[in-house]
């Protein structure tokens, strides 16, 4: 097993690793729409907070040394299926042809004020 730390400059108190390795696979941890450097929630629409959970996820793939067209399954969760439209056309900008598996969840509120917290799966290029 590998932990993968990006190099986020703010402190996270969760008792948790932002990527994980194993057996092939690269686990990301819920990445939220808050800035890792600063702990600033984003302060835009569903739009921002949808960019910068993803900016942050490509920030673990990239750290691990993991494409974006690696990723197999996502889990998105918000507070409201609302929210459905704009997080799915932001994601879809975020992956471009790239379709890999995903569910929007609708949850209760999310830690921080956040709207927005994907985590993802990836497989590792074979050796």
């Amino acid at each position: 097993m590998q932990f993968v730390r990006p190099p986020f400059k703010g402190e996270n108190k969760g008792h948790y690793t932002a990527g994980v390795i194993s057996k092939g696979t690269l686990y990301v941890s819920g990445q939220l729409s808050i800035d890792p450097d600063t702990r600033e929630v984003c302060q835009g629409d569903i739009r921002a907070h949808t960019r910068l959970a993803l900016d942050n996820v490509d920030r673990v793939l990239k750290e691990a040394g993991v494409r974006r067209d690696q990723v197999v399954f996502c889990r998105v969760y918000t507070p409201s299926n609302t929210y459905w439209g704009p997080i799915n056309e932001e994601y879809a900008k975020f992956f471009g042809d790239h379709k890999p598996g995903r569910v929007i969840v609708s949850t209760t509120e999310l830690h921080f004020g956040c709207l927005v917290e994907i985590e993802a799966i990836a497989e590792l290029d074979e050796d």
